[in-house]
């Protein structure tokens, strides 16, 4: 296992200064209530882009040299990440094409058109939107910003870490949902390193858990990706992996595999508590939360890791309820 050092984490708070804000931690005192344990909403969706993805996407995209910031650059995104790269991108006045699937909502594809990226629709799946990337940096030169199979990327993630110590020093658990691993291996990485007894517990969604499957076959695999409210993890985690997959399987103590029920129930808590609106990749936590009988007397950080959700998968939930 390649793994990262803390210098290249604190270098990479310093770097992503120039956008990137600390986010509030939130004492969630109905959840905390529910589940017997005190726990702390990590509120990483009030970045201006919406999710923690503006931390590795700026960590990485400023490591560039300025022949490789003027050719630009793209990369392959189930949306949230391509809208962080643009974001950067924008701010720096040099050319971005993100790279998607068809089953991006909507609401993404309109956000990263008005940050004025270049947006190609490709298949069907994460996957092929890589492969058109890699057709880009050979004929163009465009510098790909991986979502998350990088150094610089998991050490801008692991900055959240460094602010969850400084908020919630107390912490015995953090929930993070888990995708490619980028979130939870910057995370999980920096919270071993500090206290190896604080528990790491990555969420995902029951449809199409490619990090899951992966872990439990020894090797990464590809799955046929499924609709899902947590759309934002969707996606493969690549079949020559250097980094994700062997620090997620050493720092990550339980992985959970949340339904669509809990991931539902998780987002309208979330709404009706904290009058907040978040993604389901984001409800997986608290929707884990809510189900768990291991929480009592701990404390919990779950990271709440985004908010670009259609209008319509809002209204549709509300109806149902």
């Amino acid at each position: 296992m390649t793994s990262l050092s803390f210098r290249e984490v604190w270098e990479a708070k310093k770097r992503i200064s120039l956008f990137v804000q600390p986010t509030p931690i939130l004492y969630s005192d109905p959840l905390s209530e529910h589940t017997g344990a005190r726990v702390h909403l990590k509120l990483e969706h009030t970045h201006p882009t919406g999710s923690f993805k503006l931390r590795g996407a700026a960590n990485k995209i400023l490591s560039l040299d300025e022949k490789d910031l003027k050719k630009g650059v793209t990369t392959f995104s189930t949306g949230n990440h391509g809208i962080s790269v643009a974001y950067v991108a924008a701010e720096l006045g040099i050319p971005c094409t993100v790279c998607i699937s068809d089953r991006v909502p909507k609401a993404k594809v309109n956000r990263l058109k008005k940050l004025q990226a270049s947006v190609e629709i490709v298949g069907s799946s994460q996957d092929e939107a890589e492969a058109r990337c890699a057709e880009l940096e050979r004929d163009n030169g465009m510098t790909v910003i991986k979502p998350f199979d990088d150094r610089e990327i998991i050490a801008g993630q692991g900055t959240i870490a460094l602010e969850i110590m400084e908020q919630c020093p107390e912490v015995d658990e953090v929930i993070i949902p888990l995708s490619g691993g980028g979130l939870l291996s910057g995370i999980a990485f920096v919270m071993k390193s500090i206290e190896p007894s604080i528990r790491v517990t990555g969420v995902t969604m029951k449809k199409g858990a490619v990090m899951q499957e992966s872990l439990a076959k020894g090797k990464p695999v590809i799955l046929e990706e499924s609709d899902t409210l947590a759309d934002s993890l969707l996606g493969g985690i690549g079949t020559e992996n250097r980094y994700t997959f062997s620090m997620t399987k050493a720092y990550m103590d339980e992985g959970v595999l949340v339904e669509e029920a809990q991931i539902e129930e998780g987002l309208l808590f979330t709404l009706e508590h904290h009058k907040m609106v978040v993604e389901g990749a984001a409800a997986t936590g608290v929707g884990h939360a809510l189900h768990s009988n291991d929480l009592q007397g701990k404390n919990v950080v779950v990271v709440m890791s985004g908010n670009n959700i259609d209008h319509d998968a809002i209204t549709d939930l509300l109806a149902k309820s």
